[in-house]
């Protein structure tokens, strides 16, 4: 499995919708369920009021088919979504590490 970490700040004022946007069961992680190997996503939130979202795929290459397919689905709400964000961050992309 793997994990893909980012982190936001959101724009003043738009902390409830983003969190709609970005939390498990926000529109990202609507338009994530429509692939094979989408497992979910958790949003956290710092006390400072940043945020990470970390999206779970069930390998790799998952997230890199869902990418080539829906790149344009994905592009569109990354506009829609552009003004609940002040910054955003990808912080990179993780194995999960399964205990032994």
């Amino acid at each position: 499995m793997i994990a893909i970490v980012w982190r936001f700040t959101s724009t003043s004022g738009a902390q409830a919708a983003f969190e709609d946007a970005y939390g498990s069961d926000g529109a990202w992680a609507k338009l994530f369920r429509t692939a094979p190997g989408y497992v979910r996503t958790d949003l956290l939130r710092r006390f400072d009021g940043s945020y990470l979202t970390i999206d779970y795929w069930r390998s790799l290459s998952d997230w890199d088919a869902f990418s080539r397919g829906q790149s344009e689905a994905y592009a569109a709400l990354d506009a829609a979504c552009e003004a609940l964000t002040a910054s955003e961050e990808q912080i990179g992309v993780f194995e999960v590490v399964e205990p032994r």
